[in-house]
């Protein structure tokens, strides 16, 4: 269909009470599944390249990775940064063909925070795309842990940074390989409450699906990111492709094996989130 920016699978999400999947990608096999997921189920998604792919593989050749997935496919597409740290990093992005710009400075104070995420929404929006930024910062799973997000900060971040979706923390953390938590939902009406821009969940691999889906229909969450959930189907699917055939060395013969598996693993993350 097309490529497309953030604010523009978002903003009829928020409207019509459904999310958009954040799938974090780590190379041309995983995307492209996603892409023919989300083709299946008739819906838009977002092709997310994290710091993990991004040490992988260039932002320039990503870019065109993404865009040429888009401009082939018949659903609306997203090309993001998901936790850029820079603004070198995100002017890169944006000079690579992405159509969205995730700053994190979750990390930092909250003035520090404001300031420097408003500066790349800015470049974003000055180059006709979106910017997504952090307040609160989202915990990893086994590692760093979050207080999570304070709607009066919240507030004060969507109004002064100007961002087109705001990443919050409400009990959701990176890497997590199950789903035996669940989010603050008191938290969530707390922060919607109080400003109108779409939220966004990082970590939402270890959200229950039923509690994924409700809330996709009910708050202003518009998108889930997932990234452990579909890694961990990848994994399992090219353990079972390579031990099929044992003789077999060909890497695109064993990893085309992988795309069934992970086009229907998608499917299911993508069909939960339609509403």
């Amino acid at each position: 269909m097309a490529l497309v920016t953030l604010a523009e699978v978002l903003q009829p999400a928020l409207r019509d009470g459904y999310a958009v999947a954040g799938l974090v990608t780590l190379g041309w096999e995983d995307m492209r599944a996603f892409v023919q997921a989300a083709e299946a189920e008739n819906c838009p998604v977002i092709l997310q390249a994290g710091p993990g792919c991004r040490a992988h593989t260039p932002l320039p050749v990503l870019g065109k990775m993404f865009r040429h997935l888009a401009e082939g496919a018949s659903v609306p597409v997203v090309a993001h940064l998901d936790h850029g740290y820079t603004y070198d990093e995100c002017s890169e992005a944006l000079d690579s063909g992405f159509t969205s710009l995730m700053f994190d400075g979750s990390r930092k104070p909250l003035a520090d925070n404001i300031s420097e995420t408003k500066q790349i929404a800015d470049m974003a929006h000055s180059a006709g795309i979106s910017c997504e930024g952090e307040i609160g910062f989202v915990g990893y799973s086994n590692g760093e842990k979050s207080a999570g997000t304070d709607p009066l900060e919240a507030a004060r971040f969507a109004t002064e940074t100007g961002v087109d979706a705001m990443a919050i923390s409400v009990g959701n953390v990176h890497l997590q390989e199950n789903k035996e938590g669940g989010l603050d939902e008191a938290r969530i009406a707390e922060i919607q409450a109080l400003t109108s821009v779409p939220l966004v969940i990082h970590g939402g691999s270890g959200v229950p699906v039923e509690q994924r889906a409700r809330l996709a229909r009910e708050t202003h969450i518009c998108k889930f990111n997932i990234g452990t959930e579909l890694r961990m189907a990848f994994g399992a699917a090219l353990r079972g492709a390579v031990a099929a055939d044992p003789e077999r060395f060909d890497r695109v013969a064993i990893l085309k094996d992988v795309e069934a598996p992970m086009v229907a693993a998608t499917r299911r993350v993508l069909s939960a989130m339609k509403g």
